[in-house]
């Protein structure tokens, strides 16, 4: 089996090493093809007015000075074109990628693109506190479990247009609880604000910005799984239509 890697971290990000050495357990056949810097954020975006600097770093290891999606299809249509990857893992992301986190992030970006290109693809993110005042990344917690999650997972058979979006709890590797196939949830739309602050000429500048919030996570959703010390696994799907106002909207246009 070949394995390529990307994440959003960045090329030297300690997600990536650790994806790394997950897939290593499964296979030898690795190739590693991460962004220049961090891309946290940039969600599905493709770099159309920017060219693409290729770095090689060491043997199958290669940085792209571009986006996530622009990661994975450097790696599949160039630098693997004689033979594609079998697997695409993108990851192990330093945060959470949970709920309306899949709009916006580039880990989960890299699994869709390989999605996209018929590959199957798997995100992989480790939760820590996002709030607490010294981040502290239970990393052994991905290192401990990602293996035989995706494992499971090729098993089990990963249907075309779904990509996996699997997410860590916050907490050491003997205290997870088991895995939870989730639904994809959603947070109260009051926890995003933005931060007013002045730089040093007193010239005001923004920061988007989160805060804690009271809410019970829906049942069955990846926000539950997480919050009691579960692997949340989310098949997610490529459509976007909504099938059900799709009829609704056929009959009214009749």
């Amino acid at each position: 089996m070949r394995i390529l890697i990307t994440n959003d971290d960045g090329i030297h990000g300690a997600g990536l090493a650790l994806a790394e050495r997950v897939a290593r357990s499964l296979t030898d056949d690795v190739f590693v093809v991460a962004p220049e810097s961090e891309q946290s954020g940039v969600a599905h975006s493709l770099s159309i007015n920017d060219p693409l600097r290729l770095r090689e770093i060491s043997s199958r290891h290669f940085a792209v000075k571009g986006t996530p999606t622009d990661c994975v299809i450097m790696g599949v249509r160039k630098l693997l074109a004689d033979r594609p990857p079998d697997l695409i893992l993108s990851g192990v992301n330093s945060g959470q990628n949970l709920a309306e986190d899949v709009s916006y992030s580039g880990t989960i970006a890299g699994a869709i693109e390989g999605t996209l290109l018929g590959i199957p693809s798997i995100a992989l993110s480790q939760v820590y506190d996002f709030f607490a005042g010294r981040r502290h990344i239970h990393w052994a917690c991905a290192e401990a479990h990602a293996a035989d999650v995706i494992r499971k997972l090729v098993a089990a058979g990963i249907p075309r247009g779904v990509l996996m979006n699997v997410n860590f709890p916050n907490c050491a590797p003997e205290e997870v609880k088991g895995v939870a196939v989730t639904m994809q949830g959603q947070r109260s739309n009051d926890l995003m604000h933005i931060e007013d602050r002045k730089d040093g000429r007193g010239i005001p500048y923004y920061w988007i910005c989160f805060r804690r919030g009271n809410f019970t996570p829906g049942p069955g959703t990846d926000l539950e799984a997480v919050e009691a010390n579960k692997i949340s696994v989310t098949p997610l799907r490529l459509d976007f239509t909504d099938h059900p106002t799709l009829t609704r909207l056929s009959a009214a246009f009749e």
